[in-house]
């Protein structure tokens, strides 16, 4: 029999299902032979086990940290954790003094490093500015910057006028090769992450906690210890009356109002972006406000688009990341896992007793139409752990048992997507449709239904993922990653796979057991959407008959049963 468009399309979406798998299995070899990777996803803190470290937090001056700006250095030690690609961290206040972070694994010295660190803000000039766009020459690149073009740190390292420019915001700093290590800058792991790290007295070049703009600045001119207070507030004019909008107001001691002062006079009126300042914390860029008038009170505020949410927690950072907390280790010791692998024991054991009811069903229902389920389930399978492999590698995910748990969710919103599928195609069939037209004609219908059904459930996991934290923020991920694989294998898969089915004398005729039986169906197809009722002989035919002809009916379609009534009409006029 000759191919047909069909049966095309089916062969190439099966070719390039095919080499994803092969892409991801590629470059996770690759990995391993390099020894960056494993064969395993990792684990999380309650599978796996890992690192505790406990902190005290303290003032210079010996004074014991409030409740407010202990639960701000939980929020700062948790954007640096993920910041380092470590996920299922767990950081918490122990009493009101400590700060108990729980790593999976082994910690590494770069990551006790960040979360020791004190929280650091300082006011640096802005001398350029730049979209956080990819290296413009990522193949020859920087001499200075990594094999990808990017540059590996914030710090330009030495500058070469000498002597050096006089200003903190001289754009004379700006040298040629200065220049060109900010051409290839790009925003994301390579930024700053501490400015305890990076020289006072030397340029930086960073992004703002977006991502969206990369900045070289100006050695730092005030630090942030100058900050007495910061709060968010209603805009409002000069008479007082309120405009709408919300500033972040910031009040400084007189050692700041007097250097700012100065600073604000240089800025106000200077040409773009010379005229402005930035706030910088942990290496990152909060804010780069415009200066728009000479400011000798100490009281600055930094207007702009700001919600009421956003400039709460605007002045939250500069209010505690001024603060000059340090951290005292109290102690670091591995911890066993949580949970341990008795219960991921059992949550794998839940997982494989739905699985085997989901094939059950698929045979009992479908017949030898289930093993395309229990196919595509295993190729779902399949792409999933490699995905979940890979994600492990290259953006530190660890499973936990909560990601189990939503990754035995997704075995149902993919058998769901298989049952929407085969009952189109039956559908069809008792509609009049040939095997082959059916499989098309269930496949458009079908696919609009998956899509939405999908849609949904990945928007609900996408927002679960947004908005939560820890071992939910990884019941999200597998959730949202598994509906994907969803729709990519049944796509690619699933309906290829039927099409060519569909061409075999097994299915296209309606073998008993190949779960299109034209006597299940409750009408007998032959050919091209020609039916006829079943015939049955012996004693009792006709009230087999009966029945039979009262099965028909009752599966007929409403098409059906409307056509049968104008034949019946049609034909009572003529006689």
């Amino acid at each position: 029999m000759a191919s047909t468009p069909a049966v095309h399309r089916a062969r190439r979406s099966l070719v390039f299902l095919l080499v994803i798998l092969a892409a991801l299995a590629g470059v996770i070899t690759l990995g391993v032979f390099r020894g960056d990777a494993t064969w395993t996803p990792k684990l999380a803190l309650d599978l796996q086990g890992g690192t505790q470290i406990l902190l005290a937090a303290e003032q210079t001056d010996g004074q014991a940290v409030g409740g407010e700006q202990l639960q701000q250095a939980v929020s700062i030690i948790r954007q640096r954790v993920d910041a380092a690609g470590v996920s299922e961290a767990e950081i918490t206040t122990q009493g009101s003094q400590n700060i108990s972070v729980s790593i999976p694994g082994k910690a590494d010295e770069a990551t006790l490093q960040r979360i020791e660190a004190s929280a650091k803000l300082d006011f640096r000039p802005v001398l350029a500015t730049a979209p956080a766009a990819a290296p413009q020459n990522p193949a020859g690149g920087d001499p200075a910057a990594g094999s990808d073009g990017t540059a590996p740190t914030g710090d330009p390292g030495p500058v070469d006028p000498d002597p050096l420019p006089k200003g903190a915001g001289d754009p004379a700093w700006i040298t040629p090769a200065l220049q060109q290590q900010f051409d290839a800058f790009t925003c994301g792991s390579n930024a700053a992450l501490d400015t305890r790290d990076r020289p006072a007295d030397r340029p930086l070049i960073t992004c703002d906690d977006s991502g969206a703009a990369k900045y070289v600045l100006g050695p730092v001119e005030l630090s942030g210890d100058v900050i007495t207070d910061a709060s968010a507030q209603m805009a409002s004019t000069q008479s007082g009356a309120t405009t709408g909008g919300w500033v972040v107001q910031i009040t400084m001691n007189q050692k700041g109002a007097d250097a700012f002062g100065k600073i604000s006079t240089r800025l106000y009126g200077a040409q773009a972006p010379q005229n402005q300042f930035a706030f910088v914390l942990d290496g990152s860029v909060l804010s780069a406000p415009t200066m728009q008038g000479q400011i000798l009170d100490g009281r600055p505020s930094i207007s702009g688009n700001f919600t009421q949410e956003s400039a709460q927690a605007l002045a939250d950072q500069l209010k505690f990341g001024a603060l000059p907390i340090d951290f005292t280790v109290q102690s670091q010791e591995d911890i066993s896992a949580t949970l341990g692998t008795s219960q991921l024991g059992a949550g794998l054991l839940a997982g494989l007793i739905g699985l085997l009811l989901v094939v059950v069903y698929s045979l009992f229902q479908y017949r030898a139409l289930g093993t395309l389920t229990i196919a595509s389930l295993v190729i779902a399978g399949v792409l999933t752990y490699l995905l979940l492999t890979f994600f492990s590698w290259r953006q530190g995910y660890r499973l936990s048992l909560a990601g189990v748990a939503g990754i035995i969710v997704a075995v149902g919103f993919t058998a769901d997507s298989f049952i929407v599928y085969f009952e189109r195609i039956r559908d069809a069939l008792r509609d009049g449709f040939s095997i082959g037209a059916a499989v098309e004609h269930g496949w458009k219908r079908a696919f609009r239904t998956v899509l939405a059904s999908d849609g949904v459930n990945f928007l609900a996991a996408l927002i679960l993922f947004i908005l939560a934290v820890g071992n939910v923020k990884g019941f999200a991920f597998t959730l949202g990653l598994t509906t994907l694989v969803d729709v990519i294998v049944v796509a690619l898969f699933t309906h290829p796979m039927m099409a060519l089915l569909a061409r075999t004398r097994f299915y296209r005729e309606g073998h008993p057991a190949s779960g299109l039986d034209p006597k299940r169906l409750g009408a007998v197809y032959r050919g091209r959407a020609q039916f006829r009722a079943p015939v049955v002989t012996g004693k009792s035919a006709g009230r087999k008959n009966a029945r039979s002809r009262g099965e028909a009916e009752r599966r007929q379609t409403i098409a059906e049963r409307k056509a049968s009534e104008n034949a019946g009409a049609t034909a009572g006029k003529e006689s």
